[in-house]
């Protein structure tokens, strides 16, 4: 089978794996026990692998908070950053996104802004349809272009007098759409707004250097670039007396600097650390092989009449590529069952499996949500393969 969904995951790299078997064999300590070695010893890894995680993103170490994936990274700064400033800071509360951010984003705001309690049924609790309640928080959702930019300008129309925080995707996981982090970064510095983004999809896949784009909070999952599953980080921006104060996500212990408890993942910090020390040493030679293989694949995908491309713009990461199979009797869900002895691609996020895509609905194109493909590269694709999806297109829809 060839793997074309690398937005959903990554496969992992052999030099994470060695790097990580050791602490699940031999050095398993934990590395908030004192005094032996090796506990002593898994602490240093793990300080070991945030120095790694901090140079990947242009970031101090102790700037560097593990979690279990950005998922939580996103919760707990977003959660964490507008509880903290409204209870303990100035009292402003409200956040701006966007309406095609990654689920974890926009069911965090929707939750704040009190439009659900759950992720799988978001509109009925046990007593009445279409609940909605006052958490103290609001939350406001920017509309983006049709090829799924968000324009600075729609997030300034939407700054209110209580607007503490803007949280901005960086490379949209469907459409591989960037965003001009730093014009948005600008506009929020200078009303006080702290700024946001999931970098999931860019980290290791292009140079970040989360100063230089103005970002204040960033989230980010070790899986998307050939670490392991599990483990990812936040990236919190410090000041001369460390990491700016924000509340909890994860109540109890006293790991990562006091605000995320639980016993720490040695194993699976150890490779992403690993992951990210080789995404910074590779960065460039694996950008330019998969430029390659995009550039070979849109050329091909252009020459067949009843294709198109989501976004058709420069503005787009090499190596997600979503695309419209304008046929009448196509079908995105039986085309991959057909396929998948043969073929690992998607509809778009495996967040959101098994419902249509609100990113492509949000582009203008509700009507072809169910003919829509996502295509994801990874360093290990080869010309060949490319070649193969290109034929089974062809021959198979």
């Amino acid at each position: 089978m060839i793997y074309f969904d690398n937005s959903a995951t990554s496969p992992i790299d052999e030099e994470v794996v060695d790097a990580m078997l050791p602490y699940l064999r031999e050095e398993y300590g934990n590395p908030s026990s004192k005094y032996y070695a090796k506990a002593a010893n898994a602490k240093s890894a793990v300080e070991d692998a945030r120095e790694k995680v901090a140079m990947l993103l242009g970031a101090k170490h102790e700037e560097i908070i593990f979690t279990a994936g950005a998922t939580e990274s996103t919760n707990f700064i977003i959660k964490g950053y507008l509880d903290y400033r409204k209870y303990y800071g100035d009292g402003k509360n409200h956040i701006i996104t966007s309406v095609v951010e990654h689920k974890a984003t926009l069911n965090t705001c929707r939750f704040l802004n009190g439009e659900i309690y759950s992720n799988a049924d978001p509109t009925v609790s046990l007593f009445e349809e279409n609940k909605r309640v006052d958490r103290g928080f609001e939350a406001s959702f920017a509309n983006v272009s049709s090829n799924g930019e968000v324009d600075p300008k729609s997030i300034e129309e939407l700054i209110k007098p209580n607007t503490a925080m803007v949280s901005i995707i960086h490379v949209n996981n469907e459409i591989g759409t960037i965003n001009d982090i730093s014009g948005i970064s600008e506009i929020c510095h200078t009303k006080d707004i702290a700024m946001h983004s999931d970098i999931t999809q860019s980290l290791g896949k292009i140079p970040i250097d989360v100063k230089r784009l103005g970002i204040d909070y960033a989230s980010c999952s070790a899986h998307k670039l050939y670490g392991p599953k599990g483990v990812g980080a936040a990236y919190l921006k410090a000041d001369d007396y460390g990491i700016c104060p924000i509340t909890a996500f994860l109540h109890g212990g006293e790991q990562e600097f006091g605000v995320r408890a639980g016993t720490l993942s040695v194993h699976n910090i150890v490779g992403f650390g690993k992951a990210a020390e080789i995404a910074l040493r590779d960065t460039e030679e694996n950008d330019k092989k998969i430029k390659k293989l995009d550039e070979m694949l849109i050329e091909n995908l252009r020459e067949i009449q009843w294709i198109s491309l989501t976004n058709k713009t420069d503005k787009r990461i090499p190596g997600i590529i979503s695309i419209i199979i304008d046929k009448t009797d196509f079908n995105n869900e039986r085309f991959i069952k057909h396929i998948s002895d043969r073929l690992a691609i998607s509809t778009g996020s495996a967040c959101s499996a098994g419902e249509p895509s609100y990113v492509i609905s949000e582009l203008g194109l509700k009507e072809q949500v169910n003919k829509v493909l996502r295509i994801s590269l990874n360093k290990y694709t080869t010309q060949d393969e490319v070649g193969q999806l290109i034929k089974i297109l062809k021959d198979e829809v």
